[in-house]
């Protein structure tokens, strides 16, 4: 059951030594350091740290209750009713949008304050020819928002007041 005794050639024969001979007779060498951490490093950082529990938003119980009252009393559930209500006021919202014509006003303000905020930085120049450019895109829609709303009003007067009126039409 002992191992068997190591062969050595000597050095005079002619016989090369087997390399798979010799590197399986050699030790296999240990990493430098363990590649395991120690107990006391990983209690140190953060993997045994619990996260805080943050509980999510519950159900509004009374909001609950009422909407089974109103099931089993009519038959029919609320939710569809708050869904065209929601739908309805959103486009009474969408018709009465904010008046364009003063977002292109504040906007062209906006658009001359930055270019007067350059100039005082000294870089005017720069971004004189883009600004002015971006100006007169905003003036000339003004331009037609103001000739639509023009010719509505025109509409308006000449269908609320059907007098054969020249002075008015132009």
């Amino acid at each position: 059951g002992d191992a068997l005794p190591l062969q050595r050639f000597s050095p005079s024969s002619n016989q090369p030594v087997p390399v798979s001979y010799s590197s399986a007779c050699q030790p296999r060498r240990l990493p430098p350091r363990p590649l395991l951490r120690p107990a006391k490093v990983c209690q140190a950082g953060d993997a045994y740290t619990r996260e805080k529990f943050k509980p999510q938003p519950t159900r509004d119980l009374e909001k609950e209750k009422r909407r089974l009252q109103n099931i089993l009393a009519t038959g029919k559930d609320e939710v569809e009713d708050e869904v065209k209500q929601v739908f309805v006021r959103k486009k009474e919202e969408e018709i009465s949008e904010p008046d364009r014509f003063e977002e292109l006003m504040s906007e062209i303000q906006e658009r001359r304050e930055f270019l007067a905020e350059m100039e005082a930085l000294g870089q005017g120049k720069k971004y004189q020819g883009i600004v002015l450019t971006e100006i007169s895109q905003k003036l000339h829609e003004m331009e037609i928002i103001d000739k639509k709303r023009s010719e509505e009003m025109r509409n308006i007067m000449t269908k609320a007041f059907p007098v054969g009126n020249s002075s008015l039409q132009d």
